[in-house]
């Protein structure tokens, strides 16, 4: 069944669409806090470096209007509103599957780098950036489109868009807010204090809560869609990677973890101490995709100096390979991508087992939350795991 997810049909299915489902201009939760309403922002969650699960929290529910009051507290209310709901089509098949999606991507993938926040930024080294964020949850939006793929005509097309649909709108929210960061004191509109969906502890938002007055405004436009088209190219590429590896072998997968998911640091070579200071500014090298997003063209880079010269230079992104006096680091990395492919195909099949009745939900408006704890995911690392048994014979 999962083999059925060929790459050229998983982008013409899933690439965003032009729909933006109903959100205030002004969204701003990106990065730490997207945008919403006038609510606090939520109590802080525990310590980074706490591996437990559902660390994330989600925003304080807003304050019931009297529609909502009135129609919990009348049953005949609550029947007028739900046939008014389906007359206008809320009620469809398409309608009730972009609403659950929401709901999967809000409970099962948003809350996942928080959840292994200690796997992530200690032993994968990633940093706590937006970029890192954005990248572990991609690598759980797609475990969940595979399978949503499987589902019958026309739900699997229709979930895997609504939850393809959702995942960008958050994150340009998310964009918006590192971009645009705003506090409790900002004079930009109070609705850009609330998330979209929650707000995450996996990475900082600079300046964005120093306490100091900021102006009103937004992020300039350009500069948002060129970072939702570089993100956008991530997202294709890590899926089409991670596609190809499903389908081909353990070896494949491990290369596409390798190369999105711990930097491709190394690509080039380790370099080890005592040919160079270790800290001489020639040890600086990254990983550069010369296929698109945030890399400027072949001919741009042969004036500025050519692949070299870009690969040492310092984008800010904070994955980089290592220097030479941490050259040893290099040696976790056949465990890590053992460990990320078991996690991967562990999950994939642990999904392809739960019948397609509790992904379609009972499709009645008001239940899109329903039933989804038996979809969520489990630790990358799992005690009976094979990685986990190697380990204990070698010891």
């Amino acid at each position: 069944m999962l083999r059925q997810s060929l790459p050229v049909h998983r982008l013409s299915l899933s690439l965003p669409s032009a729909a933006r489902h109903a959100r205030s201009l002004t969204t701003q939760q990106s990065s730490q806090s997207p945008a919403g309403s006038s609510t606090p922002p939520p109590t802080e969650r525990q310590p980074r470096s706490s591996p437990a699960p559902s660390t994330s929290q989600q925003p304080p529910s807003p304050q019931q209007t009297w529609l909502s009051k009135t129609i919990k507290q009348s049953p005949a209310a609550k029947q007028a509103f739900l046939t008014l709901a389906g007359l206008l089509g809320y009620g469809s098949a398409k309608q009730y599957a972009g609403r659950r999606a929401y709901n999967m991507y809000s409970e099962l993938c948003i809350s996942r780098p928080d959840d292994e926040v200690a796997f992530w930024q200690e032993e994968c080294h990633l940093p706590p950036t937006f970029q890192s964020w954005f990248t572990v949850t991609n690598l759980h939006v797609w475990l969940l489109s595979v399978r949503l793929r499987a589902l019958p005509a026309p739900h699997g097309t229709n979930y895997v868009q609504g939850l393809i649909d959702h995942f960008f709108i958050d994150v340009e929210d998310r964009v918006r807010a590192v971009l645009q960061p705003v506090s409790a004191k900002s004079l930009a509109p109070a609705q850009n204090l609330a998330p979209y969906t929650r707000i995450s502890s996996f990475y900082r938002v600079a300046n964005a809560m120093d306490g100091k007055p900021k102006p009103r405004g937004r992020a300039p436009e350009s500069l948002v869609s060129r970072q939702m088209k570089i993100f956008k190219e991530q997202w294709a590429g890590m899926g089409m990677s991670l596609d190809l590896g499903l389908v081909r072998s353990d070896t494949e997968l491990a290369a596409a973890v390798w190369r999105n998911l711990l930097g491709a640091r190394g690509a080039r070579g380790i370099a080890y101490p005592g040919a160079a200071s270790d800290d001489a500014p020639e040890r600086f090298r990254r990983t550069v995709n010369l296929a698109g997003g945030k890399v400027e063209k072949i001919e741009k880079l042969e004036k500025s100096g050519g692949l070299e010269a870009e690969e040492r230079r310092d984008d800010g992104s904070g994955v980089h390979d290592y220097p030479p006096a941490e050259a040893d680091k290099y040696v976790a990395y056949p465990e890590l991508m053992a460990a990320s492919v078991e996690y991967i195909r562990r999950e994939l099949v642990r999904l392809e087992r739960i019948p397609n009745e509790v992904f379609l939900g009972q499709g009645v408006i008001g239940t899109e939350s329903y039933g989804l704890e038996p979809l969520r995911f489990g630790s990358v690392r799992s005690a009976h795991g094979l990685v986990a048994v190697l380990a204990r014979e070698q010891q």
